[in-house]
């Protein structure tokens, strides 16, 4: 018998895929729309007033009298609001700062406002209406779902709250999924990760729970303890388990051993948030990419990624992107950011409507020798390579080895297997051969016996969980980069091997 919330979700689905359809089918009025509301919004800010916004009438007027930042170079701007300044980057004060770990400025406050905070929740909540409007499955809403997350205990700070972006949100879960929701408030509220998730194991054991929601690592983890504790694979423990949401990294690599600790296939639903904004979700089942929110207080730049760094890169907006191509990504929000680079580089998979997938990270790359090799490259060739195979990965990230003992210098990937291969060089070999055919620098510095291929490491069981731990950043929001340019997190890994 279908329940009335079950009901009551599908035409609340329709009304919502209609709402969405209506912006996605209209993207460049869409976006011209915020443009214009964001900088008459915030025009008498300090900010506004100091790169002259009332002049500022289109794209190009905004170009020259609004630089590329990241958080560094806006921090002067952001000390202010911290210290309670008034009218700064937005009009007022922010209700929220999303407190989160930066690496080279320390802690970093993301402001959230009034206007911003409803798309950081009605996003997460879109994106399971359009996969009920989709599917035509919307019994798992009777069940219990719940989002592994920070926990929600907030600070003050000069009359604005502070906390990590996923406890603040914890506050705006719906009445109508409230009964629905674990952890309960008190297991959500423990600090150390790893008493949390055995906290989170006692409680959901006997629950009948049908979505399980967040970062794949850590999802992980809980269902590894849940199998411990069982001896059964997670989808037997929860028979009515069948969607998983994910964000911050890529499903792909994990695919395979979740679906080995699930015991099936399950949908999933990937989201694209951040402290500085909810950017996209998967919007369909069967297409690659995310769908961009281009109505949610949100005006988005892009830059290609290989011009990034040149002295005057050119700026466009979504009217001129292309698919297939790696752009660093700048956004203006209706929280005061302002051409302000979040790191992340993305890729459309679409322009009707506009999907990205995140390619990886600005600072993360391997260039050591000129191959620019990017986190999606890594990602796709550890895929391909291990693709019909019983090989199963838990977490891997890659290192330039500069100066080896001997012979030519080479990438090396740092794999932590749950299933690892016969022979090693075997995938070394197919993962070599994969990134040469995506990435030219990287196949002409090979065949031009510049680099030597590519050698696997392994790491010891749960190295990446100790790792994290050791650098105070086990569980949350907190990932493993997949790769860098030298080898500071790699050379932790070495007595471990």
């Amino acid at each position: 018998m279908i329940s009335l919330k079950s009901a009551l979700a599908k035409p609340f689905a329709k009304r919502v895929y209609k709402k969405i359809q209506k912006w996605a089918n209209k993207p460049i009025e869409t976006q011209n729309k915020v443009f214009q509301e964001l900088i008459a919004a915030a025009a008498g800010t300090e900010f506004g007033i100091d790169h002259d916004f009332v002049s500022i009438n289109n794209h190009e007027d905004f170009v020259k009298r609004v630089p590329v930042r990241d958080y560094e170079a806006l921090k002067n701007y952001v000390e202010k609001v911290v210290a309670g300044e008034s009218d700064i980057l937005w009009k007022g004060k922010p209700i929220y700062f999303a407190k989160t770990s930066g690496t080279t400025s320390g802690s970093k406050y993301i402001p959230i406002t009034k206007e911003s905070m409803p798309s950081h929740v009605e996003a997460a909540r879109n994106a399971i209406l359009m996969y009920i409007h989709e599917t035509g499955n919307s019994k798992f809403v009777d069940g219990k779902m719940i989002f592994l997350q920070g926990s929600p205990i907030l600070k003050e700070q000069n009359g604005v709250q502070l906390g990590r972006l996923s406890g603040i949100v914890a506050h705006y879960v719906p009445k109508y999924l409230q009964k629905n929701r674990l952890p309960s408030w008190e297991t959500n509220c423990i600090e150390d990760w790893e008493t949390k998730v055995d906290a989170i194991v006692e409680e959901t054991l006997p629950e009948d729970m049908t979505i399980i929601s967040g970062i794949p690592s850590w999802v992980q983890m809980y269902f590894e303890k849940l199998q411990e504790k069982t001896g059964k694979k997670v989808g037997d423990v929860f028979k009515n388990f069948n969607l998983f949401i994910f964000g911050g990294v890529n499903y792909e690599p994990y695919r395979a051993k979740f679906e080995n600790l699930v015991g099936r296939k399950i949908d999933s639903i990937e989201l694209y948030p951040a402290s500085e904004g909810f950017f996209a979700f998967q919007d369909k089942q069967g297409e690659k990419g995310m769908l961009l929110q281009l109505n949610s207080g949100i005006f988005y730049e892009f830059i290609k990624a290989d011009e990034f760094f040149n002295e005057n890169p050119k700026r466009i907006t979504i009217k001129d992107v292309k698919v297939g191509v790696n752009y660093v990504m700048l956004i203006s929000t209706n929280a005061g950011l302002w051409a302000y680079n979040i790191g992340d580089t993305v890729e459309f998979t679409s322009t009707k409507p506009y999907r990205v997938i995140v390619s990886g990270r600005i600072k993360h790359f391997i260039s050591a020798f000129g191959e620019h090799v990017i986190g999606k490259e890594v990602e796709q060739a550890m895929q391909e390579a291990t693709l019909d195979s019983d090989i199963r990965v838990s977490e891997f990230t890659v290192a330039p080895q500069i100066t080896p003992k001997s012979g030519l210098p080479f990438h090396e990937w740092f794999i932590e297997f749950e299933n690892e291969p016969e022979d090693l060089s075997v995938l070394a070999k197919k993962i070599d051969e994969s990134l040469q055919k995506q990435n030219t620098y990287y196949f002409d510095l090979i065949q031009g016996k510049v680099l030597q291929s590519l050698k696997i490491t392994k790491v010891k069981q749960g190295g990446f969980q100790e790792y994290m731990k050791s650098v105070g950043k086990l569980g949350g929001q907190n990932k493993i980069p997949r790769l860098s340019n030298d080898r500071k997190i790699v050379d932790k890994f070495e007595f471990q091997n």
